[in-house]
Order: structure tokens, then sequence, then C-alpha cells
């Protein structure tokens, strides 16, 4: 019976392949079978705007069949994919190069928790936006005083009959510029410990009372801005979760946001970070054509670095994705932190051997002796600095692999004790 049982299941996969490779034939766009290039990238939103039409009807055409969150509630408008169905899709994808149809921190960050941590009433609200790509979501957690110590945050919200009324601000707000929505941490009671007085909001980024600025980056960008609450009053309803209890939905999505920044490591290995070109897209390549080598890159010592790196990303998308078979289990654990931090740094790896690769020609800002995919690595290469201090710095990830991960003693409390 067993055996028939697993015959018939792989028989439904199969069948779920054939399917899946039929519609995804008919219904993927020719323009969404190419690389990502960043101008194209989808993020939504109520005031979404596509540089390419494909894009929209692709991002419809998925979101239709849940496919923007494969694995989530049909209930709330996802896939309803088991994990083995999920796996065959993102084969399926992968096999015609098919573009990501959405990217958004409202399914990589909070969708996730939202599932967890969420009234019903809440996930009806938000899930379906967040699929279809209706509500671009930011993330308010850094505030001016508390970057790597959040938990000290100040922006506080204060209950006044059925709204909480917010005053304080953040910083580092990726997107807050264009997002519709912000998932926020507020101090909701100053008389307990810090970790204790925290909770988490949600609310439209349209109410009066917000205001953003955007901060200008060494790579000429303003990803980041700076976000301000001006007596914002929010509906008590948007409160999510429990009152005060908001720091263990903080750490279960940076835990999802950790995972999310690791895959940077992933697509590093793939020639496909931020859209550089066939001169670009690959470690190798580029060393050969900067160098004019026709059938095997010349020098010595780079082929050799090359070849590590390499070595190193396959190991790390094995890792990747026997951490993600073992988090469906139970969600994401502290080994986020182990992938986040070595992903990022190969990701910077990747743009350092890029820049030797080119050589001088990695390194313009501007100019018609550089062509445009040449300006945008320098752009990368300094973009690429900042994946040691977003989602948690370097140091904070190895001290939480250190205690989480590794069980080591806390030196600090060890010392005390002396």
């Amino acid at each position: 019976p067993n055996a028939q049982k697993r015959r018939e299941a792989l028989l439904a996969l199969e069948q779920f392949r054939a399917s899946t490779r039929a519609w995804l034939e008919e219904n993927c766009p020719p323009s969404m079978r190419t690389p990502m290039v960043p101008e194209e990238i989808v993020w939504g939103g109520r005031d979404a705007l596509f540089a390419n039409p494909e894009s929209k009807l692709w991002l419809d055409r998925m979101a239709d069949k849940g496919w923007t969150c494969p694995t989530w509630p049909a209930e709330y408008g996802g896939g309803g994919l088991s994990s083995e169905e999920a796996k065959i899709l993102a084969e399926e994808l992968g096999r015609i190069n098919a573009r990501v149809a959405l990217t958004s921190f409202g399914i990589s960050m909070l969708g996730p928790v939202l599932l967890e941590y969420g009234t019903h009433e809440q996930k009806m609200e938000h899930i379906p936006k967040i699929i279809r790509g209706e509500i671009r979501w930011c993330q308010g957690y850094s505030e001016p005083g508390s970057g790597s110590d959040l938990a000290s945050l100040g922006t506080k919200a204060i209950l006044e009959g059925d709204e909480y009324v917010v005053n304080g601000s953040k910083v580092w707000t990726s997107y807050a510029d264009k997002a519709d929505w912000i998932f926020c941490l507020v101090r909701t009671d100053f008389e307990v410990p810090k970790h204790s007085g925290i909770s988490f909001l949600l609310f439209d980024m349209a109410s009066k009372g917000v205001s953003t600025k955007p901060i200008q980056l060494i790579s000429g960008s303003s990803p980041f801005c700076e976000t301000f609450f001006d007596n914002v009053r929010v509906p008590a309803a948007n409160l999510m979760g429990r009152l005060n209890e908001g720091w263990s939905i903080a750490k279960r999505l940076l835990q999802h946001e950790r995972t999310m920044i690791s895959g940077f490591g992933l697509t590093s290995g793939q020639g496909d970070r931020g859209g550089t070109t066939s001169t670009t897209a690959s470690l190798e390549g580029a060393a050969m054509h900067y160098r004019g080598d026709k059938d095997r890159l010349s020098d010595p010592a780079l082929r050799d670095q090359i070849a590590q790196f390499k070595i190193d990303s396959e190991a790390f998308a094995l890792t990747s994705q026997r951490s993600s078979e073992e988090s469906k289990q139970g969600g994401p654990t502290a080994t986020s932190s182990m992938l986040k931090y070595y992903g990022c740094e190969l990701n910077k790896r990747r743009y350092e051997l890029l820049l030797k690769a080119m050589g001088s020609q990695g390194l313009g800002w501007e100019g018609d002796e550089f062509e445009a995919e040449e300006l945008q690595v320098t752009r990368e290469w300094l973009r690429s600095k900042a994946n040691s201090i977003e989602g948690g710095t370097a140091e904070v990830q190895l001290n939480i692999v250190a205690k989480r991960v590794l069980g080591l003693p806390d030196m600090l409390s060890l010392i005390n004790k002396k």
C-alpha cells in the first residue's frame, strides 16, 4: 500500500510538472524570459509604473494563479502548493529563465509573520493585496539612536480611544518614499524592560503626519529614507499580535529578512545581481573580455580566485537549499544569521573580483569612455558594502551564530561572573 501511494504521489507530481510547463510556455511573455534589468524590477504598489508592459501582464497572470506566493494558503489568494510542487514550479521557471514576477517586502518579510501572528481579518485585508502586488510595504525598524540595539527604539504609540497616536522617527527605511504601507515597531510601554514594551503596528504611509526624506548613498542612489511620524493616528485594529509583545514578531521577521538578504550570495554566483549584461555576466567572462583572452583566462592568480569563488558559491547554494527544506518544518531559525552573513560576504567578494577582472573600466563614474553596464558595476560594487550592515550587522550575525547555533557561552556574562 505504501509503495502504491508513493507511485501515485510521483505520478501526481509528474502531471503537475507537465501542466505547469505547458502553462508557462503559453503565459510567460517573451521579454520575461530575458535577464532582469534594474529599471524593470516590479515592486508593485498603488502607483506602480511598468517600464515594460509585459511585466504587468506577467504579474497579473502569476498573481491570478497565486504563484507570486506559491505555498501561501489558497484561502488568501496564494497558490496553495505543497513544498514539492513549489520546487517543481521553481525548476520550471528556471528552465525558461523566467523573471521574478514581483519583488516585495510584503512577500519576503511581512507576509510570513502576518500568516503566523495576524488575525483572520488582517490576513484577509492584506495578504491578497501582497500577492497581487497592489500594496508596496516598507519596514519601520531602525532609528537614529537604535540600530544594532534595535530594542532601545523610542518611537512611541499612545492609545487614545480606538486609535494609537504615533510619534517618532525611523532611519534607513528602504523605499519609504515609494511605499504605500509600513510595518512598524513602536514603544507602547516605557515602564518595562526595553524588549517587553514594543508593539508591532501596520499603517498607511498616506496617513496625516507621515513624511519621508531620501538619503543619498555613496553609490549615488537613494533607496533609503528618514521617516518621520508626527501625531499619526493608527486604528487600534492594526496592532498585530499582542500589545507589548511585538519583539517576538520583530525577531521572527528578521529571520525571514536575513534569509532574503542571504540570496545576494546565491545570485552572485549566477551573474544576475543587479542586471549586469553579457560583458559582465560571469566573472570569467568579464576577465577574459577585458584581458583579451579567447579560450582560457591567462592570469593564473585571478583564475584561481574565480574558481574558488565558484566552489564557495555552489557550496553555499546547497547549504541554503538544505536550510530551506529544514525550515519548512517550523519556519526559519537562527541559521538565517549564518546564511545572511556568508551570503553577503560572497556578494561583496564577487564585486571585488569583478573589479579586478575589469581593471580601470570597473572604476568609472561617468564619461563616454565607459559603457552603461560598466558604470552600473561601479555603483553596485559601492552598494554591496552596505550588505554588512542591512538586516543586522555582520558582527550581530556572528554573535547570534555563536550563541544560538554553536551554543557558545556569552563572554560578557563569563567576565561579569569573574
